[in-house]
């Protein structure tokens, strides 16, 4: 799907020496509302290898037919349908788009965080998203399921994106968590009392069955794709404990009951064993972070088929920075400090325990663009290369209830396509080094193509 170019750029597109027929929607000048007039060419990605996530297996050479975004054919060799575009990647291992489980799309923790939400407006976070969306895109990430914003502002960052107005990831979005008064889902936790006020289910901050109900059926309202809640303290919010259960089983039951009457897959965040417990019992469909995860969890987790998404990175990135003095406030330094250390060491645990596993960042947590380091940081913790990639493609979009459109290079699907050079079989690494992105067939990044 290319964007018809304007006079504007056709100018920018001759000054890098790239043909105007070949500008993504990305492309400075590119008009947002500009009607796609090649929907039905056919092109042809010549793969050196390609990821069968499905079976578990490495191809070889191997060609993908797409047509009007989703892909035609995927056949053995370099034949091409006659009159189709082709794209050579014949050095390259491609991939079906990665989708991380897990982020926070218009937010990015820094050292002024926790003063900033007193001088930012939602606009500001906004504008910042557009940003951010296009690093996560650019890194290979073609969809995220963005797990809890400031003010529903993600929703409008979805739509634009759907739109052709920006460029980012497609986005499934939870708008606000929900949680309880004071909790780490309630945004006005650790502000002074004239300040904080008493949140409620609209926003929300439930303390009740009939407050969940009322919640999910406000997420639905607002045009929300699916559901986060957080029934454990966590790290990053100012209250002193990380890991206390902060939402009833009933209350728990509610929101799952109520979303999935409506359609939303429910995210809960997690780190202590008594919330990961009461969560996984009342019917979510993953946990995330579960970073005190203990045996009895693990085989309750199997037994309900919840899947666990560990977040590794966040972990990893908020305790190193907590080493930093005055980075963040005391009580969030000491809770990433006692959390940080013990995520990687717990996913390797629940690897082995057989819990399903779904790859997610927390990206937002850390900054954004570098979501792949997690591959890394899996495969640190013993889970196999093959494992990972199919973590963050077929398992991940079987946790979203998307894998018919979703997951793998497989026909009707999206064409969703990212390679890199080598094999990240062979070295893991390379993940980071993302070298071709496509979205719904429209070349984002190439290394014969400069980005704008």
């Amino acid at each position: 799907m290319y964007i018809k170019p304007s006079a504007l750029s056709t100018a920018i597109a001759m000054m890098f020496g790239i043909p105007a027929a070949g500008i993504a929607a990305d492309a400075p000048g590119a008009p947002a509302s500009a009607t796609d007039t090649t929907a039905a060419v056919v092109t042809a990605l010549h793969c050196g290898r390609l990821l069968d996530s499905i079976n578990g297996k490495m191809l070889g050479a191997t060609t993908v037919v797409m047509e009007g975004g989703r892909i035609r054919q995927v056949s053995p060799g370099t034949t091409a349908p006659a009159g189709a575009k082709e794209i050579d990647l014949s050095s390259q291992t491609c991939l079906p788009g990665l989708i991380d489980s897990h982020v926070h799309l218009t937010m990015e923790f820094n050292k002024a965080t926790y003063s900033n939400a007193f001088r930012w407006n939602v606009a500001d976070y906004a504008v910042r998203s557009t940003v951010y969306a296009r690093k996560t895109l650019m890194a290979g990430f073609t969809t995220v399921r963005n797990l809890a914003d400031i003010a529903n502002e993600s929703v409008a960052l979805r739509n634009a994106i759907n739109e052709g107005v920006i460029v980012g990831p497609r986005i499934f979005t939870a708008g606000q968590a929900i949680g309880s008064t004071g909790g780490h889902a309630d945004f006005t936790n650790g502000y002074r009392m004239d300040l904080a006020g008493d949140p409620g289910p609209k926003v929300g901050i439930i303390n009740s069955a009939d407050d969940a109900i009322k919640a999910v059926r406000q997420h639905y309202k607002q045009g929300d794709d699916v559901i986060k809640i957080m029934p454990s303290g966590g790290v990053m919010d100012e209250g002193m404990s990380g890991e206390n259960p902060q939402m009833t089983l009933e209350e728990i039951k509610a929101v799952v009951e109520t979303s999935h009457d409506y359609g939303f897959v429910v995210g809960a965040h997690a780190h202590g064993a008594e919330a990961i417990r009461r969560a996984v019992l009342g019917g979510v469909d993953s946990i995330e972070h579960g970073t005190f995860l203990n045996d009895e969890d693990m085989k309750l987790m199997v037994q309900h088929g919840t899947w666990l998404v560990p977040t590794i990175i966040a972990g990893d990135y908020v305790m190193r920075q907590a080493k930093i003095p005055g980075y963040y406030p005391p009580q969030v330094a000491a809770k990433a400090l006692a959390v940080g250390p013990l995520i990687q060491a717990t996913a390797g645990r629940a690897y082995k325990a057989h819990v399903k596993i779904a790859f997610g960042t927390d990206a937002g947590v850390f900054p954004h663009g570098d979501n792949a380091h997690e591959f890394e940081l899996m495969v640190d913790a013993g889970m196999p290369p093959m494992f990972v990639l199919r973590a963050a493609t077929i398992s991940a979009a079987q946790l979203l209830k998307r894998e018919k459109d979703l997951g793998s290079i497989t026909q009707g699907k999206y064409a969703d396509l990212v390679a890199v050079e080598g094999n990240p079989l062979e070295n893991i690494s390379l993940m980071k080094q993302v070298s071709f992105v496509m979205k719904e067939g429209v070349v984002y990044k190439s290394k014969s193509v400069p980005v704008l």
